[in-house]
């Protein structure tokens, strides 16, 4: 099985997370798609006021009429605590062995990298496939310029390129915009309508 996994605090999931994860089964030849929502991100602050249930909610709502094999992916979640990649590589290897993984991210997460919580380990366990995303840099840093490959073979250890995803969405904006419109029954671009009635119903993100 070559399963991708795409892992976001999701608050809220945007269309920039929807056509990543449509790149990634069209180019990974990918027999699954698996969100993997956080417990609590180390690369993000916590935002005041979102649980975990309300966030599962959006994501749900996101991925109702999705196009292709996808599912969410709890480990994080029922595991609790700080949501290092490294742990859930593990959780996931030892439950399903055979498993070739691949971590789906935009351009934006790319000099962080090297930093990542035992990041070789994490290279030992998966491989990573990126996306362009406008107003950040798409060179590789430095360390990781060896592992680059024009596609993926299934191993681990390997890092490809998807195409761009043309998406300006980040959920911190989302949020903000969320907090200022006059009322959420106003479309908010980058979300949406199964979002929206979610965040509308629940009236969340207001100031």
């Amino acid at each position: 099985m070559r399963i991708g996994l795409l892992g976001g605090a999701f608050n809220p999931p945007h269309l920039g997370h929807l056509k990543l994860a449509e790149l990634a089964l069209q180019n990974l030849e990918l027999d699954e798609l698996r969100f993997v929502p956080t417990a609590i991100s180390p690369h993000k602050p916590q935002v005041e006021g979102t649980d975990f249930s309300f966030r599962l909610a959006l994501l749900k709502a996101a991925l109702k009429d999705f196009p292709g094999p996808v599912s969410i992916e709890m480990a994080e979640l029922e595991r609790g605590g700080t949501s290092y990649c490294l742990d859930t590589l593990v959780t996931l290897t030892e439950r399903e062995p055979e498993t070739q993984w691949i971590l789906l991210l935009g351009s934006d997460q790319l000099p962080g990298l090297p930093s990542w919580h035992y990041f070789p380990r994490v290279m030992e366990l998966a491989s990573i496939a990126v996306a362009p995303r406008p107003g950040f840099s798409d060179a590789l840093p430095d360390a990781l310029k060896n592992a680059e490959r024009p596609y993926w073979s299934g191993a681990p250890g390997e890092i490809v390129w998807l195409p761009a995803t043309e998406s300006p969405f980040a959920s911190s904006i989302l949020r903000y915009r969320l907090g200022q419109v006059s009322d959420l029954a106003e479309k908010v671009e980058g979300l949406s309508p199964q979002v929206m009635a979610v965040i509308t119903a629940e009236n969340h993100y207001r100031e």
